[in-house]
């Protein structure tokens, strides 16, 4: 199942969101996190609404994040159960990945 998921970045001092949409669908998805550095960002927490549940916005959330630590140099501290479990089928994030 192919869905078009628009995600966006809100951030403001040391705490931040990445916000995902589905279009024709009602709900927001978030993945927050904290900036405890330029270089280390903690995911702390991800919410799907159940309107938005089994397409992946999870997963494209926890990857974007991703993709953005790779853009912008730096490592994530993967707090969130979802976001850590989403790492461990994920082998090549562990260069992003805080030890």
């Amino acid at each position: 199942m192919s869905i078009d998921v628009e995600i966006s970045l809100e951030e403001s001092d040391s705490k931040g969101r990445y916000v995902a949409r589905v279009e024709g669908t009602s709900g927001v998805a978030e993945l927050t996190f904290s900036r405890a550095s330029d270089r280390l960002v903690i995911v702390d927490h991800t919410k799907v609404p159940d309107s938005l549940r089994g397409m992946g916005v999870g997963a494209a959330l926890a990857a974007r994040v991703v993709a953005d630590a790779r853009e912008n140099d730096f490592k994530i501290v993967p707090l969130c159960p979802f976001f850590r479990a989403q790492a461990g089928r994920h082998p090549e994030w562990a260069d992003r990945l805080a030890q």
